[in-house]
C-alpha cells in the first residue's frame, strides 16, 4: 500500500505535467486555426482572380 506522502508526490508531479502541458496548449489551436483561414482566404481570392475576373462587367 502507498504512502500518504508518496501519493502527494505523486499528485504534485502530475500537477506539473498538467500544467506545463496547459502552457504549451493553445499554440497548436492557434496554428490549425490559422492555417484554416490561409486556405479560406486563398480559395476565395483563386475564386476572384479565376473565376469573377474573367467575366468582366455583366450588363
Amino acid at each position: 500500500m502507498a504512502m500518504p506522502s508518496e501519493q502527494d508526490d505523486a499528485s504534485d508531479a502530475e500537477d506539473r505535467r498538467v500544467d506545463e502541458i496547459v502552457r504549451r496548449g493553445p499554440s497548436g489551436a492557434f496554428a490549425v486555426a490559422g492555417f484554416a483561414t490561409a486556405i479560406v482566404v486563398a480559395i476565395y481570392f483563386a475564386f476572384y482572380f479565376f473565376a469573377y475576373l474573367p467575366r468582366g462587367a455583366v450588363q
